[in-house]
């Protein structure tokens, strides 16, 4: 079959994040409204009568505030699926825009999805009967793409299951596995992602091509980040950037976005610098030279592994950078890749605030980074479906890594000095790294019972922690040769 992916356009991801938009306190009104309206205009267009009775139905439907019912059950609980949890951003809707049900068209969307069975169900028969297993797969594959495509989880899944053990390309198989794989995340079923990503790698290390290796990179990747694994998602991520054709699955652009957030709370300070700061396919888009970005977006230039790694130094700058222009960074990447599945537009996206905490992060301008975090959760973190569970972790850490990467650098520092490095109060900085420092994950200690107070780092020894892991280690082996000493011991006794 090549390389030509099948089974890559359902289910529509961009409809869970609408999903997601309806019920996030985060969202602008126009938002939820235009997502509202893209909701009820891809359901009638697509005829997608089981995704929208999960959705509006007055009492089973997921989008209806806890406690609403119908006339005939008034103040009927109902009980959410764990799967909810991925879709929504909140138990109960605060949108001004909400998803009406309509049952006169509820069952005018059934009757038309009864009917496509039907009609599938007779060119499977005439394929049985007159043709061969090519023709009967084919069918079978239509069936399964259409419950995907009105939003029917588990008939879908099924179906798919059944094309996968009737054919035997691998790449078909890989194809269908990965459509499950979208099936979970437009769902939210991190178990289900999380068994056919594992199901996936195994068929693609079995002899699978080069184009599906590097589209699962993307499909692990986004996994992992929702499962807050952004240490292992994060090269993933990165390496998809070059080689980018999963346009079923995210944007580029958002991929972007999950590249650099992934990249900036997880690599060292080297790996973080070649693979984010000078990363071309990065500069490219948050804010670069005309000839860099032409080069890195026709793929002229890349920061693969073997990409050179510049010399690397804590670096104390207290000018502040100048921000990235908005003419820069206000990007439409509607002209990248080739692929059939790209989508035909894309909206255009304000990278400046991503490229001032990357910029600053790296730079050491403590002040300018902060207010940068602070527009990246606004932004992007309460904004995306796949980012919003995870904010406040990603925060914190983010935080936690330029608190280290400061006092790395000095064995006393001032806390009233730092916090004017930070733009923030003596206050807040004393009990944001009282956190950090009870939980073992900044070696310091704060004094403020003389003077203003300081902060004295508690460099660890290394040589006492190698001496210590030995020690530990060879007790651990004494005792585990003393314990099979005496199982030897017994069975010679009971052999005599």
């Amino acid at each position: 079959m090549g390389s030509d992916p099948q089974y890559a356009k359902w289910p529509m991801l961009p409809l869970g994040q609408h999903v997601f938009n309806l019920t996030n306190p985060y969202a602008a009104r126009p938002a939820q409204q235009a997502a509202a309206k893209s909701l009820q205009d891809a359901i009638n267009e697509h005829k997608m009568a089981p995704l929208y009775k999960y959705l509006a139905h007055p009492v089973e439907g997921i989008l209806n505030t806890i406690g609403e019912g119908t006339s005939s059950a008034p103040g009927k609980s109902v009980s959410r699926k764990p799967s909810t949890v991925g879709m929504l951003a909140s138990k109960s809707s605060t949108s001004s825009a909400n998803l009406p049900w309509d049952e006169d068209l509820y069952n005018k969307l059934q009757a038309e999805n009864v009917q496509e069975l039907e009609a599938f169900q007779k060119e499977e028969d005439e394929a049985v009967e007159n043709a061969g297993d090519t023709e009967v797969i084919a069918a079978r594959g239509k069936r399964a793409e259409l419950f995907a495509r009105i939003g029917d989880k588990d008939k879908a899944i099924a179906a798919y299951e059944d094309v996968f053990e009737k054919t035997g390309i691998l790449g078909t198989k890989i194809d269908l596995v990965l459509a499950i794989i979208r099936m979970g995340l437009f769902y939210g079923d991190k178990a289900l992602v999380k068994k056919h990503v594992t199901r996936a790698k195994a068929l693609v290390e079995s002899g699978g091509d080069w184009d599906r290796r590097n589209r699962l990179k993307a499909y692990e990747g986004l996994h992992l980040l929702t499962v807050r694994s952004y240490n292992l998602a994060a090269p993933l991520l990165l390496d998809s950037l070059s080689t980018f054709t999963s346009y079923e699955l995210c944007t580029y652009s958002n991929l972007v976005v999950y590249s650099v957030l992934a990249g900036s709370v997880s690599l060292k300070r080297v790996d973080f610098k070649s693979k984010v700061v000078d990363a071309p396919e990065i500069k490219a888009i948050l804010g670069a030279d005309g000839d860099d970005k032409l080069l890195a977006l026709t793929g002229a230039i890349s920061a693969g592994p073997g990409a050179e790694d510049a010399e690397m130094a804590d670096v104390k700058d207290t000018s502040t950078p100048s921000a990235p222009t908005k003419g820069t960074t206000v990007v439409n990447l509607t002209t990248l890749g080739t692929g059939t599945d790209q989508p035909e537009s894309e909206m255009a996206v304000d990278f400046s605030s991503l490229a001032q905490l990357v910029n600053s992060l790296y730079n050491g301008n403590y002040k300018s980074f902060f207010q940068a975090l602070a527009l990246v959760e606004e932004q992007f973190l309460t904004q995306d479906r796949y980012l919003h569970e995870h904010r406040g972790w990603f925060i914190r850490e983010m935080r936690l890594r330029a608190y280290q990467q400061l006092l790395q650098s000095y064995r006393v520092v001032g806390l009233e000095s730092m916090a004017n490095d930070f733009g923030v109060t003596v206050d807040f900085l004393d009990h944001d790294l009282a956190k950090f420092i009870a939980g073992g994950r900044i070696p310091c200690t704060i004094d403020r019972v003389t003077g203003k107070g300081v902060i004295e780092t508690n460099r660890p020894d290394d040589k006492n922690k190698q001496y210590q892991d030995v020690v530990k280690q060879g007790d651990q082996l004494i005792t585990k040769l003393q314990k099979y000493g005496q199982a030897v011991r017994l069975r010679g006794s009971e052999r005599a």
